[in-house]
């Protein structure tokens, strides 16, 4: 297990499959999320919550993988891989923590480029059907 307890906070809620409200309880209420395909910064936990509860969906399938992960006091890089509709999806995690453990600032990376459009296409489609 990570050495880092809300690392390992995060490790449990993904290999949980994607329980809501443990995935609200590990977000600080300031948590800013930086995404791969929206230019501006999503500032605040419901905010955060949407766009990673959508992510853990649509990346977080039978073909998701943490391949590998730096640590260094309450920040982490994770980088994962993964497979939507035949196209393999190569990315990272970049998380921080605050003192309380709770993610303050989340952001992804992915490549390569066709894989960047097809998450956004599922991720688009996930959070219109969590907005309705």
């Amino acid at each position: 297990m990570s050495a880092h307890p809300g690392l390992a906070a995060w490790h449990a809620y993904m290999e949980g499959g994607g329980d809501p409200q443990a995935l609200r309880d590990l977000l600080a209420e300031y948590a800013v999320f930086h995404s791969p395909v929206v230019h501006t910064p999503q500032e605040g936990r419901d905010k955060v919550f949407a766009y990673l509860h959508a992510a853990s969906h649509v990346l977080g399938g039978d073909d998701f993988r943490y391949l590998r992960e730096i640590v260094d006091g309450d920040q982490a890089v994770l980088e994962f891989q993964s497979e939507l509709d035949g196209i393999q999806i190569n990315g990272v995690d970049i998380i921080r923590w605050n003192g309380e453990g709770k993610i303050e600032d989340f952001k992804v990376m992915v490549r390569p480029l066709k894989a960047i459009n097809k998450v956004w296409e599922k991720m688009a489609a996930m959070l219109a059907a969590q907005a309705s």
